[in-house]
């Protein structure tokens, strides 16, 4: 192979990279161009992603959330149903845009994908039975505190109370009716979780108090792929104008507000990662 041709050779491959490099650096403009968002939701992980079997569609706060955000891009949200190990796979395969499935920020995560501003705080919280006397985190020192194995209740748990006695149980259902039965003196898991499973109860509602504050939070942001700055831009101000707008607190208020089993109220707001963390 002579010199002229290794050099007509380099060149093609150049192009070929460069050409490469700016369809993968253009996400937004081909989503603009086909029209259409495909935003991944859990479809099992009621409130934010479940299936609705009056209607047979996925629904729930993230796929408002998604709504919002194509809105804002001027194109329609089609929404992928995606299990909870493959979330990260799938968008980095390109099987979806954007990701909003209960992304809690993790540094493992971010090597992975971008994050956006966090659009969701789950608070992790400790439930109590009123007749124990329990009133403050503190009071639990000591103390058996139920959760689910596998989840990060055990190390927010074990961080805020470090001589209490973590007991694990293999699902939520359990780890909350042994504080029923008086097995533990506490148990814990998310803020939307213990709400529900306490306001089920119904009359009884009112013998369970949620301690404040809570020992620990997760940020929900939404994924996406990394390298592509002008969608992550674009999300970013999507997710803000949805919060100066009311939306973000309208779409909070319509899944677990007052008027829901939930019963809960708004404390955070949209907001970059990082600063919610420190």
């Amino acid at each position: 192979m002579n010199d002229k041709t290794k050099k007509l050779i380099t060149a093609v491959a150049s192009c070929a990279f460069f050409l490469t490099s700016v369809a993968h650096a253009d996400q937004l403009s081909d989503i603009k161009t086909k029209g259409s968002l495909t935003c991944g939701v859990l479809d099992i992980f009621e409130p934010f992603g479940f299936t609705d079997i009056s209607t047979r569609t996925v629904t729930g706060y993230d796929v408002d959330v998604c709504s919002g955000i194509a809105k804002r891009l001027g194109v329609k949200a089609e929404i992928k149903p995606v299990a909870d190990a493959a979330r990260i796979p799938e968008l980095q395969q390109g099987h979806m845009d954007i990701l909003a499935a209960g992304l809690a920020y993790t540094p493992q995560r971010a090597a992975q994908i971008d994050y956006s501003d966090s659009y969701y705080t789950s608070n992790n919280v400790l439930a109590v039975k009123v007749s124990r006397g329990y009133t403050k985190v503190d009071d639990l020192a000591g103390k058996r505190v139920s959760f689910v194995k596998g989840t990060i209740s055990e190390p927010f748990i074990r961080e805020a109370l470090p001589t209490a006695k973590p007991v694990g149980y293999e699902d939520i259902s359990t780890a909350f009716t042994v504080l029923v039965q008086n097995k533990v003196d506490a148990f814990s898991t998310s803020e939307e979780a213990t709400q529900k499973l306490i306001n089920r109860l119904g009359a009884d509602a009112s013998k369970y108090a949620v301690l404040n504050p809570p020992i620990g939070h997760e940020f929900w942001s939404i994924g996406v792929r990394k390298g592509e700055p002008a969608m992550l831009e674009a999300v970013n101000g999507a997710l803000r104008d949805m919060e100066s707008s009311g939306e973000m607190q309208a779409i909070f208020d319509k899944w677990l507000g007052a008027g829901t089993l939930y019963k809960m109220s708004r404390s955070f707001k949209v907001q970059p990662v990082n600063s919610q963390k420190n």
